[in-house]
Protein backbone atom coordinates (compact mmCIF):
# COMPACT_ATOMS: atom_id res chain seq x y z
CA UNK A 1 0.00 0.00 0.00
CA UNK A 2 2.24 2.84 1.21
CA UNK A 3 5.92 2.92 0.50
CA UNK A 4 7.15 6.07 2.19
CA UNK A 5 6.04 8.47 4.89
CA UNK A 6 4.24 8.52 8.19
CA UNK A 7 0.78 9.18 9.48
CA UNK A 8 0.95 10.75 12.92
CA UNK A 9 -1.92 11.18 15.32
CA UNK A 10 -1.13 12.75 18.69
CA UNK A 11 2.56 12.20 18.00
CA UNK A 12 2.26 8.47 17.23
CA UNK A 13 3.19 7.06 13.84
CA UNK A 14 0.13 4.86 13.34
CA UNK A 15 1.77 2.92 10.50
CA UNK A 16 4.10 1.37 13.08
CA UNK A 17 1.28 0.00 15.24
CA UNK A 18 0.15 -3.62 15.00
CA UNK A 19 -2.51 -5.88 16.50
CA UNK A 20 -3.81 -5.00 19.96
CA UNK A 21 -1.58 -1.92 20.09
CA UNK A 22 -3.29 -0.53 16.99
CA UNK A 23 -6.76 -1.47 18.30
CA UNK A 24 -6.17 0.30 21.62
CA UNK A 25 -4.79 3.38 19.86
CA UNK A 26 -7.79 3.50 17.54
CA UNK A 27 -10.20 3.06 20.45
CA UNK A 28 -8.68 5.97 22.36
CA UNK A 29 -8.08 8.35 19.47
CA UNK A 30 -10.63 7.70 16.74
CA UNK A 31 -14.39 7.78 17.29
CA UNK A 32 -16.54 6.13 14.65
CA UNK A 33 -20.20 6.69 13.80
CA UNK A 34 -21.43 3.99 11.45
CA UNK A 35 -24.26 4.32 8.93
CA UNK A 36 -26.17 1.49 10.61
CA UNK A 37 -25.05 2.43 14.17
CA UNK A 38 -23.70 -1.10 14.93
CA UNK A 39 -25.05 -1.02 18.47
CA UNK A 40 -25.02 -4.24 20.47
CA UNK A 41 -28.52 -5.72 20.74
CA UNK A 42 -29.35 -7.10 24.18
CA UNK A 43 -27.29 -4.39 25.85
CA UNK A 44 -28.36 -1.06 27.31
CA UNK A 45 -27.36 2.34 25.97
CA UNK A 46 -24.89 2.66 28.85
CA UNK A 47 -23.37 -0.77 28.20
CA UNK A 48 -22.94 0.01 24.49
CA UNK A 49 -20.91 3.12 25.26
CA UNK A 50 -19.00 1.43 28.10
CA UNK A 51 -18.04 -1.48 25.83
CA UNK A 52 -16.23 0.86 23.43
CA UNK A 53 -14.41 2.47 26.35
CA UNK A 54 -13.46 -0.93 27.78
CA UNK A 55 -11.96 -1.97 24.45
CA UNK A 56 -9.99 1.29 24.46
CA UNK A 57 -8.43 0.38 27.81
CA UNK A 58 -10.35 2.64 30.20
CA UNK A 59 -10.92 1.45 33.79
CA UNK A 60 -14.43 0.41 34.83
CA UNK A 61 -14.97 3.63 36.79
CA UNK A 62 -13.77 5.74 33.84
CA UNK A 63 -16.02 3.75 31.49
CA UNK A 64 -19.10 4.41 33.60
CA UNK A 65 -18.44 8.11 34.25
CA UNK A 66 -17.51 8.91 30.64
CA UNK A 67 -20.44 6.91 29.24
CA UNK A 68 -22.97 8.48 31.62
CA UNK A 69 -21.65 11.96 30.87
CA UNK A 70 -21.75 11.51 27.07
CA UNK A 71 -25.25 9.99 27.13
CA UNK A 72 -26.53 12.76 29.40
CA UNK A 73 -25.08 15.50 27.17
CA UNK A 74 -26.84 13.92 24.19
CA UNK A 75 -30.21 13.74 25.93
CA UNK A 76 -30.48 10.03 26.72
CA UNK A 77 -32.64 10.25 29.84
CA UNK A 78 -32.47 6.57 30.80
CA UNK A 79 -29.07 5.07 30.00
CA UNK A 80 -30.30 1.71 31.30
CA UNK A 81 -32.81 1.36 28.45
CA UNK A 82 -32.17 -1.65 26.21
CA UNK A 83 -31.12 -0.57 22.71
CA UNK A 84 -34.14 -2.37 21.22
CA UNK A 85 -36.49 -0.08 23.17
CA UNK A 86 -34.97 3.16 21.85
CA UNK A 87 -36.19 5.09 18.82
CA UNK A 88 -33.93 5.39 15.76
CA UNK A 89 -33.07 8.96 16.82
CA UNK A 90 -32.15 7.81 20.33
CA UNK A 91 -30.05 4.98 18.92
CA UNK A 92 -28.24 7.50 16.75
CA UNK A 93 -27.47 9.61 19.83
CA UNK A 94 -26.12 6.51 21.60
CA UNK A 95 -23.89 5.87 18.56
CA UNK A 96 -22.65 9.48 18.74
CA UNK A 97 -22.05 9.14 22.50
CA UNK A 98 -20.07 5.95 21.89
CA UNK A 99 -17.92 7.80 19.33
CA UNK A 100 -17.09 10.81 21.52
CA UNK A 101 -17.08 9.43 25.09
CA UNK A 102 -13.36 8.72 24.99
CA UNK A 103 -12.61 12.27 23.78
CA UNK A 104 -10.97 11.15 20.54
CA UNK A 105 -9.00 13.58 18.40
CA UNK A 106 -10.77 12.39 15.22
CA UNK A 107 -14.41 11.43 14.67
CA UNK A 108 -15.29 9.58 11.46
CA UNK A 109 -18.96 9.55 10.45
CA UNK A 110 -19.91 7.23 7.58
CA UNK A 111 -23.18 8.25 5.88
CA UNK A 112 -24.67 9.26 9.26
CA UNK A 113 -27.88 10.61 7.71
CA UNK A 114 -28.51 7.94 5.06
CA UNK A 115 -31.73 6.62 6.61
CA UNK A 116 -33.12 9.93 7.86
CA UNK A 117 -35.58 12.43 6.42
CA UNK A 118 -34.19 15.94 5.67
CA UNK A 119 -35.23 17.55 8.98
CA UNK A 120 -33.83 14.71 11.07
CA UNK A 121 -30.72 14.56 8.89
CA UNK A 122 -29.93 18.20 9.66
CA UNK A 123 -30.60 17.67 13.37
CA UNK A 124 -28.32 14.62 13.35
CA UNK A 125 -25.48 16.50 11.64
CA UNK A 126 -25.84 19.39 14.09
CA UNK A 127 -25.68 16.90 16.97
CA UNK A 128 -22.60 15.17 15.57
CA UNK A 129 -20.84 18.49 14.91
CA UNK A 130 -21.58 19.73 18.43
CA UNK A 131 -20.45 16.46 20.04
CA UNK A 132 -17.20 16.50 18.05
CA UNK A 133 -16.63 20.18 18.90
CA UNK A 134 -17.22 19.51 22.60
CA UNK A 135 -14.77 16.59 22.48
CA UNK A 136 -12.24 18.81 20.67
CA UNK A 137 -12.15 16.36 17.76
CA UNK A 138 -11.67 16.83 14.05
CA UNK A 139 -14.78 15.63 12.24
CA UNK A 140 -14.69 13.77 8.93
CA UNK A 141 -18.07 12.96 7.38
CA UNK A 142 -18.67 10.91 4.25
CA UNK A 143 -22.00 11.36 2.53
CA UNK A 144 -23.77 11.16 -0.80
CA UNK A 145 -26.33 13.70 0.44
CA UNK A 146 -25.67 17.05 -1.30
CA UNK A 147 -27.92 18.89 1.17
CA UNK A 148 -25.29 18.38 3.89
CA UNK A 149 -22.87 20.69 2.08
CA UNK A 150 -24.41 23.75 3.74
CA UNK A 151 -23.63 22.33 7.20
CA UNK A 152 -19.87 22.46 6.66
CA UNK A 153 -17.33 25.16 5.89
CA UNK A 154 -14.77 22.83 4.31
CA UNK A 155 -15.73 20.21 1.75
CA UNK A 156 -13.36 17.83 0.02
CA UNK A 157 -14.72 15.75 -2.82
CA UNK A 158 -13.17 12.40 -3.63
CA UNK A 159 -13.33 13.31 -7.32
CA UNK A 160 -10.69 16.01 -6.62
CA UNK A 161 -8.05 13.34 -6.15
CA UNK A 162 -6.30 11.71 -9.08
CA UNK A 163 -6.07 7.93 -8.77
CA UNK A 164 -2.67 6.55 -7.84
CA UNK A 165 -1.11 3.22 -8.64
CA UNK A 166 -2.09 1.95 -5.18
CA UNK A 167 -5.76 2.85 -5.73
CA UNK A 168 -6.19 1.35 -9.20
Amino acid sequence: MHSVGEIRIRGTNILGLHGAQRDTFRGKNIGMIFQTFNLLQGFTALENVMMALMLAGYSTSQQRSRAESALSKLGIADPHSPIEMLSVGQQQRVAVARAVAGEPCVVLADEPTASLDPANARAAIDLIKEAARTAGAALIVTSHDPSLREAFTRIVEVSQFAPTEAVR
